[in-house]
């Protein structure tokens, strides 16, 4: 089973490009071209074809239309124009095969091409239909599972969102207290800096007062 996790790297693309612009530009299809490359990198067809679609195709867009009207030139020329397209590789014929190609991400091929693969699937046993045919049920368990887990984290992302909003007015009402407390610090500071300037005076006005004694002997205030 072909089952790669390295990424693409640009002799890979360049194979994939040159690969599907020769079988269009011959008369194949793109799945047999995704089938060739993916056998020459140990990929599945599916991988090759949805990095055709998503990467690899923008760049070689003019390639590609040039390779479609060489194709339409020689279909002419040999007077082929109405007969099946040429079938340039053709892989064995499996269960996981029929998966890959109905499975496929981004895959838009065209309805002559999808005609031509015909061709390809008919060499498939009817047991081998049946068998992919009752796989079917387990995908569909298996799509609903999928869905469950989903709406489950959703909730679950609500819920912390919630929780966020929450802890976002504690901090801000911390905050607001914050600023009370050191505002009313600032003030009682200011208080107490009066209250001990005003000790202070008072102190050093009595240190500064003299006395003396009249001649009954009392003490009087002199004056400053």
């Amino acid at each position: 089973m072909k089952d790669r996790q390295d990424a693409w790297t640009e002799e890979n693309d360049l194979l994939l490009a040159e690969t599907v612009l020769r079988h269009v530009r011959e008369g194949s299809t793109q799945l047999n071209a995704f089938e060739e490359v993916g056998d020459e990198l140990n990929r599945t067809s599916a991988a090759c074809g949805f990095r055709w679609n998503a990467v690899v195709r923008h760049q070689y867009e003019k390639a590609l239309q040039l390779a479609k009207k060489q194709r339409k030139q020689r279909m002419r020329a040999l007077g082929q124009e109405q007969g099946k397209k040429k079938l340039l590789y053709t892989p064995p014929a499996s269960v996981e095969h029929v998966e890959q190609m109905m499975s496929a991400p981004t895959a838009t091929y065209s309805l002559s091409e999808t005609q031509v693969e015909k061709s390809s699937s008919e060499e498939l046993s009817m047991a081998d239909v049946i068998r992919f045919l009752q796989t079917m049920p387990n995908q569909a368990s298996n799509l609903q599972a999928l869905q469950s887990e989903n709406k489950r984290l959703m909730q679950e992302n609500a819920e912390l969102a919630k929780k966020n909003t929450e802890l976002e007015k504690q901090i801000k009402h911390l905050e607001a207290n914050a600023t009370t407390i050191q505002e009313d610090y600032e003030t009682l500071m200011q208080i107490m800096n009066r209250a001990r300037k005003l000790a202070l005076f008072d102190e050093e006005e009595r240190s500064s007062t003299t006395f003396k004694m009249d001649r009954n002997g009392n003490l009087e205030k002199m004056a400053e």
